[in-house]
């Protein structure tokens, strides 16, 4: 699994120019699920995504996590994060989940999230969809849970 995570003030995601999830202060998550992702995937970027501490304490230093501030996430999911850009211009998704995989995965970690009791918000999958994100910071991160670092 690979998610690109981005501090937010507020962000929300509409589908046909109707708003289907809004976030305060959080983080927004963009999904994207490997053919091969399974739990102990999903298990590694919930716990990541439930303590990263990246939020600010008094003295400005990255000390706090998602629950600490009574943070939301927005989950969407991005198969395009899996595209491949290396050969010709235009991107291969062949190393993307399929439809089917994907969806499974990706409920499945909005209802682990909403089962923390953190406010999770979400976009439609496999929609067209349109997300506006104001980006505190500006702080974004790559996590991938086949990956040590990036």
């Amino acid at each position: 699994m690979r998610a690109v995570v981005q501090r937010v003030s507020r962000a929300h995601v509409a589908v046909d120019g109707k708003a289907v999830g809004i976030i305060g202060k959080g983080l927004v998550v963009l999904l994207g699920v490997a053919p091969d992702d399974g739990e102990d995937d999903l298990d590694f970027l919930k716990r990541k995504l439930l303590g990263l501490r990246i939020f600010s304490d008094q003295h400005g230093k990255f000390n706090l996590s998602l629950r600490d501030v009574d943070g939301e996430i927005l989950l969407v999911s991005q198969f395009t994060l899996f595209g491949d850009c290396r050969k010709g211009r235009r991107p291969s998704f062949s190393r993307a989940a399929s439809t089917e995989v994907a969806d499974r995965l990706y409920e499945m970690l909005k209802t682990d999230l909403e089962a923390s009791g953190i406010g999770v918000a979400a976009g439609v999958f496999g929609a067209h969809m349109e997300v506006e994100i104001l980006n505190d910071g500006p702080v974004t991160l790559i996590l991938d849970s086949k990956r040590e670092f990036f």
